[in-house]
């Protein structure tokens, strides 16, 4: 019963539909989930809760000792959902064959629910972990991250600087790659920069009946073409070669030679060109092979004239970059300009993010611990590093912390890391029973980061 207990209370999340505010959700809904939060774990908030970024939460826990504070991170927003492209309500919360339905149950209020279930154990347990603990739960990780900075900030005004981070991102991935037959339990040590660019064009407009060759949506249109067939250069970071170095007994097919090559690089200009090869390489071996090694660029809005027989005045479309550590965004957007070349298009960065800076993994005795505790709970997963395609709350703790990791212990196919922000999202149950497991096992050895 305890079992189902835990799984009601991720459940009752998942139906409260917190979508983010700046996307149109409701503050009425945040109040409401907030109660039910307090309602559920109540241990946890009797804990010091502070409400920062209006819904945001940021709770500490005091352990033993306050010199390595912990920070476990998660968000309670979601993105909004087209219901006639699910095949159930997405919000629901039911349970189908052995799968809770629901959006939010992979991003992120699973890592919400399972980090309070670990923590409201614990506390039930009488424990008190080895160093102060705090809980920051944003309420707007799906746009702007204004509680995320507003908890940082907080965090400073009392002096503290956490010793590790861990926040979503990575998982216990199920057919990562191509031809990888071990689940791998991938931790981000950095992520790439969100940022955004607009393309627009702009002419005197008109009735559709004189058209002019050659106007603003053309022009668009041929810019368009252009970003679409650019070609971000391909590098590999040394994260991304220890990935596969620790994956390449598992892979087989075409990416089991790259891994191999990558496994015996070494210095020099021969090594340099056999990197560079094997970079190439692995852009051609699917969309997630491919955004490990280089920048992408996403075309992903469009507007132009509000009328069918009105020729528009000004056209408009959004571009996605997701920038690669050794990337930069100047670099980037000089690249599309290159690409374009054509003055009549302006292209303008409406928001720009670098990369995040790189966590230490190779020989950390933070890192290990989190290794250690991901082959404890999931000893058929290959514990590695990766540098995250996504964006996090967690890269505005970088900030304050040096050790920030990104990593949701559930197990996710990849049908169901395809569910995030799309259609039919769910988490398995016993696959988050094994997340709770994972957060409660890493709260009790965080003594082994001494």
């Amino acid at each position: 019963m305890q079992n189902v207990a835990e799984i009601e209370r991720l459940a009752a999340l998942v139906r409260i539909p917190t979508v983010s505010q700046a996307s149109g959700g409701l503050p009425e809904d945040f109040d409401r989930l907030l109660a039910t939060m307090a309602d559920q774990w109540p241990r946890v908030h009797e804990l010091e809760v502070t409400r920062v970024g209006g819904h945001g939460l940021l709770i500490h826990w005091p352990g033993v000792s306050s010199v390595r504070p912990v920070v476990l991170m998660a968000h309670l927003d979601v993105v909004p959902v087209v219901a006639s492209e699910w095949a159930r309500d997405p919000y629901s919360g039911d349970v189908i064959d052995d799968e809770l339905w629901g959006r939010g149950t992979l991003d992120d209020k699973g890592c919400v629910a399972g980090v309070c279930e670990a923590v409201e154990s614990l506390l039930a347990d009488g424990f008190v972990p080895a160093y102060d603990v705090w809980l920051s739960f944003g309420c707007d990780e799906e746009t702007t991250g204004a509680a995320a900075r507003a908890a940082v900030a907080l965090l400073r005004e009392r002096g503290v600087t956490p010793w590790m981070v861990i926040d979503e991102g990575g998982a216990i991935a199920h057919e990562a790659l191509p031809g990888l037959s071990a689940p791998i339990g991938v931790v981000g040590v950095s992520e790439k920069g969100t940022t955004s660019v607009r393309l627009s064009v702009t002419s005197e407009g008109g009735h559709a009946s004189t058209p002019v060759a050659g106007g603003p949506a053309a022009r668009l249109a041929a810019a368009l073409v252009a970003v679409d067939r650019v070609s971000m250069p391909a590098h590999l970071h040394p994260v991304t070669v220890e990935l596969f170095r620790r994956a390449s007994p598992h892979l087989g097919g075409p990416l089991r030679a790259v891994a191999g090559v990558l496994g015996r690089l070494g210095e020099g200009p021969r090594w340099n060109r056999v990197r560079s090869g094997a970079a190439r390489a692995l852009t051609l071996a699917g969309p997630e092979a491919a955004a490990l090694v280089r920048t992408t660029v996403a075309l992903t809005t469009l507007e132009g004239s509000k009328a069918i027989n009105v020729l528009p005045s000004r056209v408009r479309a959004g571009i996605n970059l997701r920038v690669m550590v050794g990337d930069t965004v100047d670099s980037v957007v000089a690249r599309l300009r290159r690409a374009i070349d054509d003055d009549s298009v302006e292209i303008e960065v409406v928001d720009a993010n670098e990369a995040s800076p790189v966590s230490p993994w190779d020989g950390d005795p933070t890192f290990a611990l989190l290794e250690r505790v991901i082959s404890e709970i999931y000893p058929d997963a290959v514990p590695a590093p990766y540098v995250m395609l996504a964006a996090t709350d967690s890269r505005f703790f970088t900030a304050i912390c040096d050790r920030v990791y990104r990593f949701a212990p559930f197990r996710m196919t990849r049908t169901q890391r395809a569910s995030i922000h799309a259609a039919d999202e769910r988490i398995g149950v016993t696959d988050y029973l094994d997340g709770v497991r994972w957060y409660r096992r890493f709260i009790e050895r965080l003594g082994e980061i001494a």
